[in-house]
Protein backbone atom coordinates (compact mmCIF):
# COMPACT_ATOMS: atom_id res chain seq x y z
CA UNK A 1 0.00 0.00 0.00
CA UNK A 2 1.44 3.31 -1.04
CA UNK A 3 2.12 6.51 1.50
CA UNK A 4 3.35 4.25 4.43
CA UNK A 5 4.95 6.22 7.42
CA UNK A 6 6.72 3.50 8.84
CA UNK A 7 7.47 0.45 7.66
CA UNK A 8 7.45 -3.21 9.55
CA UNK A 9 11.04 -2.78 10.40
CA UNK A 10 11.41 1.00 10.93
CA UNK A 11 11.43 1.91 14.69
CA UNK A 12 9.51 5.21 15.43
CA UNK A 13 10.74 7.91 18.07
CA UNK A 14 9.84 7.43 21.55
CA UNK A 15 7.42 10.37 21.28
CA UNK A 16 5.27 8.57 18.39
CA UNK A 17 5.30 4.99 19.14
CA UNK A 18 3.99 4.90 22.67
CA UNK A 19 0.69 6.31 21.59
CA UNK A 20 0.95 4.19 18.19
CA UNK A 21 1.26 1.59 20.71
CA UNK A 22 -1.66 2.87 22.50
CA UNK A 23 -3.38 3.21 19.35
CA UNK A 24 -3.57 -1.24 19.01
CA UNK A 25 -4.07 -1.49 22.55
CA UNK A 26 -7.10 0.31 22.58
CA UNK A 27 -7.98 -1.09 19.38
CA UNK A 28 -8.01 -4.84 20.38
CA UNK A 29 -8.84 -4.21 23.57
CA UNK A 30 -12.51 -4.72 23.88
CA UNK A 31 -12.33 -7.87 21.76
CA UNK A 32 -9.65 -9.51 23.28
CA UNK A 33 -11.91 -8.85 26.72
CA UNK A 34 -14.87 -9.95 25.51
CA UNK A 35 -13.99 -13.74 25.21
CA UNK A 36 -12.88 -14.28 28.55
CA UNK A 37 -16.38 -12.60 29.93
CA UNK A 38 -18.29 -15.18 27.07
CA UNK A 39 -16.55 -18.03 28.42
CA UNK A 40 -16.05 -17.11 32.09
CA UNK A 41 -11.93 -17.28 31.91
CA UNK A 42 -9.68 -14.58 33.64
CA UNK A 43 -9.15 -11.17 31.84
CA UNK A 44 -6.39 -10.82 33.55
CA UNK A 45 -4.72 -13.71 31.86
CA UNK A 46 -6.35 -12.81 28.66
CA UNK A 47 -4.60 -10.21 28.47
CA UNK A 48 -1.16 -11.23 29.86
CA UNK A 49 -1.45 -14.29 26.91
CA UNK A 50 -2.42 -12.28 24.47
CA UNK A 51 0.57 -9.65 25.05
CA UNK A 52 3.25 -12.14 25.80
CA UNK A 53 1.45 -13.99 22.61
CA UNK A 54 2.15 -11.47 20.27
CA UNK A 55 5.74 -11.20 21.55
CA UNK A 56 6.43 -14.97 20.62
CA UNK A 57 4.30 -14.74 17.16
CA UNK A 58 6.76 -11.60 16.42
CA UNK A 59 10.11 -13.71 17.56
CA UNK A 60 9.17 -16.99 15.45
CA UNK A 61 7.87 -14.50 12.14
CA UNK A 62 11.48 -12.98 12.54
CA UNK A 63 10.08 -9.71 13.72
CA UNK A 64 8.29 -8.90 9.72
CA UNK A 65 4.51 -9.40 10.07
CA UNK A 66 2.93 -6.39 11.88
CA UNK A 67 0.10 -8.72 13.41
CA UNK A 68 -1.30 -8.47 16.79
CA UNK A 69 -2.68 -11.93 18.53
CA UNK A 70 -5.70 -11.49 20.93
CA UNK A 71 -8.55 -14.00 22.17
CA UNK A 72 -9.87 -16.04 19.27
CA UNK A 73 -13.49 -15.57 18.58
CA UNK A 74 -14.22 -19.05 17.07
CA UNK A 75 -13.71 -20.88 19.98
CA UNK A 76 -16.32 -19.67 21.89
CA UNK A 77 -18.57 -22.56 21.81
CA UNK A 78 -16.26 -25.23 22.53
CA UNK A 79 -14.37 -23.28 25.19
CA UNK A 80 -18.34 -23.06 26.55
CA UNK A 81 -19.27 -26.38 25.59
CA UNK A 82 -16.29 -28.51 26.80
CA UNK A 83 -15.96 -26.35 30.24
CA UNK A 84 -19.29 -26.84 31.33
CA UNK A 85 -19.32 -30.65 30.55
CA UNK A 86 -15.56 -31.63 31.13
CA UNK A 87 -14.20 -28.38 33.08
CA UNK A 88 -12.08 -25.28 32.15
CA UNK A 89 -8.45 -27.77 32.37
CA UNK A 90 -9.82 -29.64 29.59
CA UNK A 91 -11.16 -26.63 27.65
CA UNK A 92 -7.49 -25.64 27.83
CA UNK A 93 -5.93 -28.91 26.72
CA UNK A 94 -8.59 -29.18 23.78
CA UNK A 95 -6.65 -25.62 23.40
CA UNK A 96 -3.17 -26.62 23.34
CA UNK A 97 -3.69 -29.47 21.07
CA UNK A 98 -5.46 -26.97 18.31
CA UNK A 99 -2.29 -25.46 18.54
CA UNK A 100 -0.04 -28.16 17.87
CA UNK A 101 -2.60 -28.53 15.02
CA UNK A 102 -1.54 -25.81 13.29
CA UNK A 103 2.05 -26.56 13.82
CA UNK A 104 1.56 -29.43 12.04
CA UNK A 105 -0.55 -27.86 8.80
CA UNK A 106 2.81 -25.76 9.04
CA UNK A 107 5.38 -27.90 8.99
CA UNK A 108 3.30 -29.94 5.66
CA UNK A 109 3.20 -26.53 4.21
CA UNK A 110 6.92 -26.05 4.57
CA UNK A 111 7.62 -29.52 3.26
CA UNK A 112 5.35 -29.66 0.33
CA UNK A 113 4.52 -25.91 -0.65
CA UNK A 114 1.07 -24.06 -0.07
CA UNK A 115 -1.04 -25.38 -2.96
CA UNK A 116 -2.96 -28.19 -1.63
CA UNK A 117 -4.07 -25.07 1.02
CA UNK A 118 -5.46 -23.32 -2.03
CA UNK A 119 -7.35 -26.10 -3.74
CA UNK A 120 -8.69 -27.72 -0.52
CA UNK A 121 -9.46 -23.86 1.15
CA UNK A 122 -10.14 -21.34 -1.83
CA UNK A 123 -11.69 -18.03 -1.06
CA UNK A 124 -15.39 -19.40 -1.72
CA UNK A 125 -14.97 -21.99 1.38
CA UNK A 126 -12.62 -19.09 3.25
CA UNK A 127 -14.94 -16.69 2.93
CA UNK A 128 -18.12 -18.50 3.56
CA UNK A 129 -16.46 -20.40 7.43
CA UNK A 130 -15.84 -16.80 8.11
CA UNK A 131 -19.00 -15.57 7.57
CA UNK A 132 -20.48 -18.66 9.61
CA UNK A 133 -18.08 -18.03 12.83
CA UNK A 134 -19.40 -14.06 12.81
CA UNK A 135 -23.24 -15.09 12.39
CA UNK A 136 -22.80 -18.69 14.42
CA UNK A 137 -22.18 -16.43 17.13
CA UNK A 138 -25.61 -13.82 16.75
CA UNK A 139 -27.49 -15.87 19.09
CA UNK A 140 -25.24 -15.67 21.50
CA UNK A 141 -24.96 -11.46 21.06
CA UNK A 142 -29.00 -11.39 21.09
CA UNK A 143 -29.26 -13.33 24.37
CA UNK A 144 -26.71 -10.77 26.37
CA UNK A 145 -28.60 -8.21 24.95
CA UNK A 146 -32.00 -8.54 25.34
CA UNK A 147 -32.03 -11.29 28.44
CA UNK A 148 -31.26 -11.12 32.20
CA UNK A 149 -31.66 -14.68 33.82
CA UNK A 150 -33.41 -16.42 31.45
CA UNK A 151 -35.86 -13.65 31.34
CA UNK A 152 -36.76 -10.95 28.78
CA UNK A 153 -35.72 -7.54 29.86
CA UNK A 154 -36.51 -3.89 28.16
CA UNK A 155 -34.21 -2.72 30.84
CA UNK A 156 -31.53 -5.03 29.09
CA UNK A 157 -32.65 -4.27 25.62
CA UNK A 158 -32.49 -0.58 26.00
CA UNK A 159 -29.05 -0.53 27.52
CA UNK A 160 -27.74 -2.58 24.54
CA UNK A 161 -29.52 -0.60 21.75
CA UNK A 162 -27.57 2.84 23.41
CA UNK A 163 -24.59 1.12 23.50
CA UNK A 164 -25.04 -0.19 19.77
CA UNK A 165 -26.05 3.01 19.10
CA UNK A 166 -22.68 5.07 20.50
CA UNK A 167 -20.66 1.99 18.44
CA UNK A 168 -22.23 2.37 15.30
CA UNK A 169 -21.78 6.12 15.38
CA UNK A 170 -18.47 6.02 16.41
CA UNK A 171 -17.71 3.17 13.41
CA UNK A 172 -19.68 5.70 10.80
CA UNK A 173 -18.87 9.32 12.05
CA UNK A 174 -15.98 9.33 13.89
CA UNK A 175 -12.52 10.02 11.84
CA UNK A 176 -8.91 9.48 12.17
CA UNK A 177 -7.93 7.58 15.43
CA UNK A 178 -11.06 7.82 17.21
CA UNK A 179 -12.41 5.66 14.93
CA UNK A 180 -10.80 3.04 15.40
CA UNK A 181 -12.00 3.45 18.95
CA UNK A 182 -15.12 2.61 18.17
CA UNK A 183 -15.86 -0.96 20.26
CA UNK A 184 -13.98 0.80 23.29
CA UNK A 185 -16.30 3.52 22.92
CA UNK A 186 -19.38 2.12 22.80
CA UNK A 187 -18.23 -0.18 25.76
CA UNK A 188 -17.05 3.12 27.63
CA UNK A 189 -20.67 4.63 26.04
CA UNK A 190 -23.23 1.85 27.65
CA UNK A 191 -21.16 1.62 30.85
CA UNK A 192 -21.82 5.02 31.91
CA UNK A 193 -25.46 4.85 30.58
CA UNK A 194 -26.10 2.28 32.78
CA UNK A 195 -24.14 3.77 35.51
CA UNK A 196 -26.15 7.04 35.26
CA UNK A 197 -29.43 5.62 34.93
CA UNK A 198 -29.20 3.03 37.69
CA UNK A 199 -28.78 6.74 39.77
CA UNK A 200 -32.08 7.28 39.08
CA UNK A 201 -33.84 4.22 38.52
CA UNK A 202 -33.65 0.75 40.64
CA UNK A 203 -33.93 -1.55 37.38
CA UNK A 204 -31.26 -0.18 35.43
CA UNK A 205 -28.59 -0.39 39.08
CA UNK A 206 -26.29 -3.50 37.31
CA UNK A 207 -22.91 -2.49 38.22
CA UNK A 208 -21.48 -3.63 41.47
CA UNK A 209 -18.50 -2.43 42.83
CA UNK A 210 -17.61 -4.73 45.74
CA UNK A 211 -15.74 -7.04 43.77
CA UNK A 212 -13.21 -3.57 43.12
CA UNK A 213 -12.98 -2.89 46.27
CA UNK A 214 -12.34 -6.60 47.58
CA UNK A 215 -9.10 -6.68 44.55
CA UNK A 216 -5.82 -6.00 44.78
CA UNK A 217 -3.97 -3.67 43.01
CA UNK A 218 -1.18 -5.94 41.96
CA UNK A 219 -1.82 -9.93 41.40
CA UNK A 220 0.06 -12.43 38.92
CA UNK A 221 -2.43 -12.57 35.42
CA UNK A 222 -1.64 -16.11 35.03
CA UNK A 223 -3.26 -17.65 39.11
CA UNK A 224 -6.31 -18.19 39.20
CA UNK A 225 -8.52 -17.86 42.84
CA UNK A 226 -10.29 -20.62 44.90
CA UNK A 227 -13.62 -19.56 46.76
CA UNK A 228 -11.29 -19.29 49.69
CA UNK A 229 -9.62 -16.65 48.12
CA UNK A 230 -6.26 -19.17 47.11
CA UNK A 231 -4.10 -18.54 44.04
CA UNK A 232 -3.41 -21.95 41.76
CA UNK A 233 -2.30 -22.47 38.44
CA UNK A 234 -4.77 -24.02 36.28
CA UNK A 235 -2.95 -26.90 34.74
CA UNK A 236 -4.38 -28.52 31.46
CA UNK A 237 -6.01 -31.85 31.53
CA UNK A 238 -6.33 -34.18 28.43
CA UNK A 239 -8.81 -36.19 26.87
CA UNK A 240 -10.35 -37.67 23.43
CA UNK A 241 -13.35 -35.56 23.33
CA UNK A 242 -12.07 -32.30 23.96
CA UNK A 243 -8.76 -32.57 22.29
CA UNK A 244 -10.69 -33.77 19.06
CA UNK A 245 -13.12 -30.85 19.55
CA UNK A 246 -10.43 -28.28 19.55
CA UNK A 247 -8.51 -29.38 16.72
CA UNK A 248 -11.80 -29.82 14.22
CA UNK A 249 -12.69 -26.35 15.35
CA UNK A 250 -9.11 -25.26 14.45
CA UNK A 251 -9.90 -26.00 11.00
CA UNK A 252 -11.70 -23.31 10.54
CA UNK A 253 -9.27 -20.68 12.53
CA UNK A 254 -6.87 -21.97 10.22
CA UNK A 255 -8.96 -20.66 7.25
CA UNK A 256 -9.17 -17.26 9.39
CA UNK A 257 -5.55 -17.27 9.64
CA UNK A 258 -4.94 -17.62 6.21
CA UNK A 259 -7.03 -14.80 5.30
CA UNK A 260 -5.87 -12.47 8.01
CA UNK A 261 -2.23 -12.90 6.54
CA UNK A 262 -3.72 -12.16 2.83
CA UNK A 263 -5.34 -9.54 4.32
CA UNK A 264 -2.10 -7.84 6.47
CA UNK A 265 -0.38 -8.56 2.64
CA UNK A 266 -2.54 -6.05 1.42
CA UNK A 267 -2.70 -3.42 3.74
CA UNK A 268 1.58 -3.42 4.17
CA UNK A 269 1.84 -4.11 0.28
CA UNK A 270 4.22 -7.34 1.32
CA UNK A 271 3.38 -10.65 0.33
CA UNK A 272 3.74 -12.88 3.96
CA UNK A 273 2.79 -15.71 2.55
CA UNK A 274 6.48 -16.05 0.36
CA UNK A 275 8.30 -14.12 3.06
CA UNK A 276 8.42 -14.92 5.94
CA UNK A 277 6.38 -17.64 4.86
CA UNK A 278 2.68 -18.92 5.63
CA UNK A 279 4.28 -21.64 7.52
CA UNK A 280 6.18 -18.90 9.74
CA UNK A 281 3.16 -16.93 10.79
CA UNK A 282 1.05 -20.47 11.24
CA UNK A 283 3.61 -21.64 13.47
CA UNK A 284 3.85 -18.63 15.29
CA UNK A 285 -0.30 -18.60 15.50
CA UNK A 286 -0.21 -22.15 16.84
CA UNK A 287 2.50 -22.19 19.56
CA UNK A 288 0.90 -18.57 20.34
CA UNK A 289 -2.30 -20.92 21.19
CA UNK A 290 -0.50 -23.25 23.04
CA UNK A 291 1.20 -21.16 25.30
CA UNK A 292 -1.86 -19.45 25.68
CA UNK A 293 -3.45 -22.65 26.87
CA UNK A 294 -0.71 -23.36 29.68
CA UNK A 295 -1.67 -20.14 31.14
CA UNK A 296 -5.06 -20.74 30.92
CA UNK A 297 -6.36 -17.80 28.01
CA UNK A 298 -8.06 -18.50 25.07
CA UNK A 299 -6.74 -19.46 22.05
CA UNK A 300 -5.08 -16.53 20.18
CA UNK A 301 -5.50 -15.57 16.59
CA UNK A 302 -4.27 -12.54 14.53
CA UNK A 303 -6.77 -9.61 14.93
CA UNK A 304 -8.80 -7.96 12.17
CA UNK A 305 -9.15 -4.92 14.60
CA UNK A 306 -5.28 -4.11 14.75
CA UNK A 307 -5.21 -4.74 10.61
CA UNK A 308 -7.62 -1.94 10.41
CA UNK A 309 -5.74 0.53 12.64
CA UNK A 310 -2.82 -0.22 10.36
CA UNK A 311 -4.87 0.25 6.98
CA UNK A 312 -5.95 4.08 8.66
CA UNK A 313 -2.93 5.24 10.22
CA UNK A 314 -0.21 3.77 7.19
CA UNK A 315 1.73 2.98 10.45
CA UNK A 316 3.19 -0.94 9.74
CA UNK A 317 5.71 -0.58 12.11
CA UNK A 318 6.33 -4.45 14.12
CA UNK A 319 7.66 -2.03 16.86
CA UNK A 320 4.88 -0.60 17.30
CA UNK A 321 2.86 -4.10 17.62
CA UNK A 322 5.58 -4.81 20.00
CA UNK A 323 4.93 -2.34 22.30
CA UNK A 324 1.54 -2.70 22.57
CA UNK A 325 2.07 -6.59 23.25
CA UNK A 326 4.18 -5.18 26.24
CA UNK A 327 1.42 -2.13 27.54
CA UNK A 328 -1.03 -5.00 27.42
CA UNK A 329 1.09 -7.58 29.75
CA UNK A 330 1.87 -4.50 31.91
CA UNK A 331 -2.22 -3.91 32.87
CA UNK A 332 -2.83 -7.57 33.38
CA UNK A 333 -0.94 -7.52 36.04
CA UNK A 334 -3.55 -4.80 37.56
CA UNK A 335 -6.00 -7.05 39.28
CA UNK A 336 -8.38 -3.92 39.94
CA UNK A 337 -8.35 -3.54 36.11
CA UNK A 338 -9.70 -6.73 35.77
CA UNK A 339 -12.03 -6.70 38.31
CA UNK A 340 -13.54 -3.51 36.81
CA UNK A 341 -13.68 -5.37 33.27
CA UNK A 342 -15.82 -7.72 35.14
CA UNK A 343 -18.70 -5.39 36.32
CA UNK A 344 -19.25 -4.67 32.64
CA UNK A 345 -23.31 -5.50 32.80
CA UNK A 346 -23.93 -8.56 29.79
CA UNK A 347 -26.02 -5.86 27.90
CA UNK A 348 -23.86 -3.90 27.14
CA UNK A 349 -21.48 -6.82 25.87
CA UNK A 350 -24.39 -7.55 23.91
CA UNK A 351 -24.79 -5.01 22.36
CA UNK A 352 -21.43 -4.76 21.22
CA UNK A 353 -21.01 -8.11 20.19
CA UNK A 354 -24.34 -7.13 17.81
CA UNK A 355 -21.67 -5.13 15.92
CA UNK A 356 -18.64 -6.98 16.84
CA UNK A 357 -20.06 -10.44 15.10
CA UNK A 358 -21.46 -8.53 11.94
CA UNK A 359 -18.33 -7.39 11.58
CA UNK A 360 -16.66 -10.56 11.53
CA UNK A 361 -19.26 -12.03 9.51
CA UNK A 362 -18.71 -8.95 6.87
CA UNK A 363 -14.90 -10.31 6.64
CA UNK A 364 -15.92 -13.36 5.48
CA UNK A 365 -18.35 -11.49 2.95
CA UNK A 366 -15.23 -9.06 1.59
CA UNK A 367 -13.17 -12.45 1.71
CA UNK A 368 -15.46 -13.16 -1.44
CA UNK A 369 -15.81 -9.98 -2.74
CA UNK A 370 -12.09 -9.28 -3.19
CA UNK A 371 -11.56 -12.96 -4.60
CA UNK A 372 -14.12 -12.55 -7.41
CA UNK A 373 -15.56 -15.68 -6.47
CA UNK A 374 -18.13 -15.97 -9.35
CA UNK A 375 -21.81 -16.90 -7.90
CA UNK A 376 -23.35 -17.38 -10.98
CA UNK A 377 -20.82 -20.39 -11.27
CA UNK A 378 -23.39 -22.87 -9.51
CA UNK A 379 -20.59 -24.61 -7.90
CA UNK A 380 -19.36 -21.72 -5.89
CA UNK A 381 -23.30 -21.39 -4.97
CA UNK A 382 -23.54 -24.99 -3.98
CA UNK A 383 -20.37 -24.60 -2.34
CA UNK A 384 -21.35 -21.55 -0.14
CA UNK A 385 -24.98 -22.16 0.74
CA UNK A 386 -24.36 -25.94 2.21
CA UNK A 387 -21.66 -24.11 4.18
CA UNK A 388 -23.71 -21.37 5.58
CA UNK A 389 -27.10 -23.09 6.33
CA UNK A 390 -24.78 -26.64 8.39
CA UNK A 391 -22.49 -23.79 10.46
CA UNK A 392 -25.39 -21.32 11.49
CA UNK A 393 -28.25 -23.33 11.77
CA UNK A 394 -26.19 -25.64 13.48
CA UNK A 395 -25.71 -29.00 11.83
CA UNK A 396 -24.60 -32.24 14.14
CA UNK A 397 -22.82 -35.17 13.39
CA UNK A 398 -22.88 -37.19 16.42
CA UNK A 399 -22.41 -41.17 17.44
CA UNK A 400 -21.36 -42.70 20.09
CA UNK A 401 -17.90 -45.41 19.40
CA UNK A 402 -18.11 -47.98 22.34
CA UNK A 403 -19.86 -47.59 25.43
CA UNK A 404 -17.83 -44.45 26.75
CA UNK A 405 -17.27 -42.30 24.21
CA UNK A 406 -19.86 -39.70 21.69
CA UNK A 407 -17.67 -38.11 19.01
CA UNK A 408 -19.32 -34.82 17.99
CA UNK A 409 -19.05 -32.33 15.03
CA UNK A 410 -20.94 -29.76 14.62
CA UNK A 411 -21.47 -26.28 14.11
CA UNK A 412 -18.54 -24.13 12.37
CA UNK A 413 -16.12 -27.44 12.24
CA UNK A 414 -18.70 -29.74 10.50
CA UNK A 415 -19.46 -27.00 8.11
CA UNK A 416 -15.78 -26.01 7.20
CA UNK A 417 -15.14 -29.73 6.54
CA UNK A 418 -18.37 -30.07 4.69
CA UNK A 419 -17.42 -26.99 2.90
CA UNK A 420 -13.44 -28.78 2.01
CA UNK A 421 -15.01 -31.61 1.01
CA UNK A 422 -17.82 -30.38 -1.56
CA UNK A 423 -14.81 -28.44 -3.00
CA UNK A 424 -12.79 -31.09 -3.51
CA UNK A 425 -15.86 -32.90 -5.54
CA UNK A 426 -17.58 -31.42 -6.96
CA UNK A 427 -16.25 -30.87 -10.47
CA UNK A 428 -14.70 -27.17 -11.47
CA UNK A 429 -15.51 -26.91 -15.15
CA UNK A 430 -13.50 -23.90 -15.51
CA UNK A 431 -10.05 -25.75 -14.96
CA UNK A 432 -11.32 -29.11 -16.54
Amino acid sequence: MNSKIYGPSDRPPLIKWIPLSFQHVFAMFGATVLVPLLTGLSTSTALFTAGTGTLLYILITGAKVPAFLGSSFAFIPALIAIGQTYGVPYAMGGAIFAGIFYCVIALIIKFTGKNWIDKALPPVVIGSVIIVIGLGLAPTAINEAFYLNNQYSLVCASIAAVTLAIAVFSTIFLKGFFNTLSILIGLIGGYLFTLIMGKFFPAYNLIDFSVVKEAKWFALPFLQTDAAGHYFWMSPKFALVPILTFVIVSISTVCEHLGDTLNISKVVGKDFYKEPGLHRTLIGDGLATVWAAVWGGPPNTTYGENIGVMAISKVYSVWVIGGAAVIAVLLSFCQKFGALIQTIPQSVIGGICTLLYGLIASSGLRTIVDAGVDYQDKRNLTISSVILVIGIGGGLLQFKIGSNFTFSLGGVALATVIGIVLNLIIPNKKNS
